[in-house]
């Protein structure tokens, strides 16, 4: 493994180990982790790997279409035959990591900082990024009285899910590129930044509590029918308008243990996302369909709709995004520079993709050597 690895070091930011240091992920819409006994297993189909259960960890959120539109489906229980395909959703990233460490889980779908954070804690040892699932789903809405332009953010209440998350950290980071200070442990200075949870943030909205919010969707659109309006969508701050927010990870242990078992969830993940972005309406309604399984309620159209649209689903982890939010964060002085050289092994994924005959990924020199 390589040398000098970063550790979350600073004062004050051990508690951060346990969030979402970059990402995405988007959470606050899911139940608490669970299993669904929903899939069923095609009649005289053989086990892959020898294995009883392959278990797959997700949000129900819309951030992680792919892998609610492949248990819909059931593009998953397809590919792994006889071997049962055992979900279990989760609210955050943290407790996910968690569960993959202890083998509650083999494979996941999550955003880039609990993947950055899980990696870097373990020194490598953890877990591997295998996959991309999803990009964009990331905006800056407001309150349209209080600010009507970019600029007349300043000075205002913007509401990010989490202290250090993702979005937090690209908040942070837009803010200093507008040329204003703000602290990033309390959220003081020239904007001041309300940590809330996406449960909570649209009634903090409507109370008029905060100005904005930087959040992901559907948290962006259900402002956005409160009376809100998108001042900004990040997707475009990035080249070609795409940023990761939700990939791929497996359990280092798994990955050598179970090489089939780990290229069937593959094979399923393309064939979904190809599905999705072949047939967006179909796949649209059966995320929603999942999501209300595993949250106990469906998203309605006027959030569903756009939420949906601002999404796109990729077989490619765009590795280089991740290791620019992973700069951000340390530019806001939320972790210390990481050496995350290692975090990817696409090698399953490019001969899946290979198969299919379309064109490789790249982990932007962060793959496995």
């Amino acid at each position: 493994m390589p040398a000098n690895r970063s550790t979350l070091a600073r004062r004050g930011i051990a508690a951060l180990a346990a969030l979402p240091l970059l990402t995405l992920a988007a959470c606050g819409y899911g139940s608490e982790s669970k299993d669904d006994d929903t899939a069923k297993v095609a009649s005289g189909a053989k086990k892959t790997d020898g294995l009883d259960t392959v278990k797959i960890g997700y949000f129900p959120n819309l951030t992680h279409g792919t892998a609610l539109v492949g248990m819909q489906k059931g593009f998953f229980q397809k590919e792994l035959g006889a071997t049962e395909v055992k979900p279990a959703t989760f609210n955050a990233g943290p407790s996910e990591i968690e569960a993959l460490n202890s083998g509650s889980i083999d494979i996941g779908w999550i955003g880039p900082s609990p993947a950055i954070n899980g990696y870097t804690k373990s020194n490598g040892k953890s877990l591997k990024i295998i996959g991309g699932s999803a990009s964009g789903g990331v905006k800056l809405v407001v309150d349209p009285k209080k600010i009507k332009s970019l600029k007349d953010v300043k000075g205002k209440r913007i509401a990010t899910p989490q202290l250090g998350n993702t979005q937090d950290v690209a908040f942070l980071n837009w803010a200093a590129e507008q040329g204003w200070k703000v602290d990033a442990q309390s959220g003081k200075g020239d904007v001041t930044v309300v940590r809330t949870d996406n449960k909570i943030t649209p009634d903090a909205y409507k109370s008029g509590s905060i100005d904005g919010a930087w959040v992901p969707e559907p948290t962006a659109s259900k402002l956005v029918s409160e009376g809100a309006k998108v001042l900004l969508d990040e997707s475009a701050l990035w080249p070609d308008k795409k940023f990761v927010i939700t990939n791929i990870i497996v359990r280092q242990a798994f990955l050598k243990e179970h090489p089939k078992a780990v290229e069937a969830v593959l094979r399923a993940a393309v064939e979904t996302n190809k599905w999705i972005n072949a047939n967006p309406d179909e796949a649209k309604a059966a995320a929603n369909k999942q999501l209300e399984a595993d949250s106990g309620k469906a998203l309605p159209a006027d959030v569903l709709d756009p939420a949906w649209k601002s999404i796109q689903f990729t077989d490619d982890p765009l590795a280089s995004t991740l290791n620019a939010e992973a700069d951000h964060a340390v530019k806001a002085g939320l972790l210390d520079k990481p050496n995350l050289v290692g975090i990817y092994d696409l090698t399953t994924l490019n001969k899946v993709l290979k198969a299919e005959g379309a064109s490789p990924v790249d982990a932007a020199g962060l793959g496995t050597s």
